[in-house]
C-alpha cells in the first residue's frame, strides 16, 4: 500500500484530499507547514508528496529545493493557486514531477497520483551510458568524459527520457508526458528550450532534430 504525504495548510483542502486518498486505498498523512513537510518527506516513509506552494514557514518551493538538494527522490505533485507559466517553470526546475491548479477535481488529482506512482515504481537501470555521457540515476549524477556536469532537475529528467529510449524519435508531446507528467498548452516551446540547454552542456550532436517529428539521441559525438 502506497503512503502519501499531503502538505497543505488549508484544512478544508487537506481534509478533502486525505479523505479521498484513503477511500482509494492509500495511506495518507498530513503536514500543515513547510518544516514538518520537509522533515516527514525526508524520513523515507512516503512514496509520494502532494505539496502546496503556499505553506507557512518554509514555502513549497523551499521544501522542494531542500529535498532535491538532499537527493531525496520522492515524486512530488504540486498544488498551487498560481498557474502562471513562470511558476510552473520554477517548480519544474526545482524538481517537481507534476502540477495541479486550485481549484481542482479530486479525480484529476487521483489520476496524477496514480501516474506518478506507476512511473516512479518502474524497474529501471541505475546507470546508463551514451557516447561520452554517463548517467547515474541512483546518485542523480551526469558525467561527460568523466567530469561532472551540472544539470537542473528538469534537464536531468529530459536527458533521462532520451537515454531510456535510444534510437526512438520522441515527439514534443511524448517528451512532455515522460519528463513533465502533464499536458502543456499546444504550441509550448518548453521542450525546445531544454533541448537547447542540454546541447549547450553536453554537445550539439547529443540530441538530433527530426524535422516534423521531434527529437532523438544523436550519434554520441560532440561537434
Amino acid at each position: 500500500m502506497s503512503r502519501i504525504l499531503v502538505a497543505e495548510d488549508e484544512w478544508g483542502i487537506a481534509s478533502f484530499v486525505l479523505k479521498g486518498l484513503r477511500a482509494n486505498g492509500y495511506t495518507a498523512s498530513h503536514a500543515a507547514d513547510g518544516d514538518t513537510a520537509l522533515f516527514e518527506a525526508r524520513s523515507g516513509q512516503y512514496d509520494l508528496l502532494v505539496l502546496d506552494l503556499g505553506l507557512p514557514g518554509r514555502d513549497g518551493l523551499s521544501v522542494l529545493r531542500a529535498l532535491r538538494k538532499a537527493k531525496v527522490a520522492i515524486p512530488v505533485v504540486i498544488l498551487t493557486a498560481r498557474d502562471d507559466p513562470a511558476t510552473l517553470v520554477e517548480g519544474l526546475d526545482a524538481g517537481a514531477d507534476d502540477f495541479i491548479a486550485k481549484p481542482f477535481r479530486f479525480d484529476e488529482l487521483l489520476a496524477r497520483v496514480r501516474t506518478r506512482l506507476r512511473v516512479d515504481h518502474l524497474p529501471t537501470e541505475s546507470t546508463l551510458r551514451f557516447g561520452d555521457i554517463e548517467f547515474d540515476a541512483r546518485a542523480r549524477r551526469v558525467l561527460l568524459d568523466g567530469a561532472p556536469v551540472e544539470l537542473s532537475s528538469r534537464e536531468y529528467r529530459v536527458l533521462e527520457t532520451f537515454l531510456r529510449h535510444p534510437g526512438q524519435i520522441l515527439s514534443r508531446e511524448q517528451l512532455l508526458s515522460h519528463a513533465w507528467g502533464r499536458d502543456f498548452a499546444a504550441g509550448s516551446n518548453i521542450v525546445d528550450v531544454y533541448v537547447r540547454a542540454l546541447r549547450k552542456k553536453l554537445g550539439a550532436a547529443v540530441i538530433e532534430t527530426v524535422r516534423g517529428l521531434g527529437y532523438r539521441l544523436g550519434d554520441g559525438s560532440r561537434r
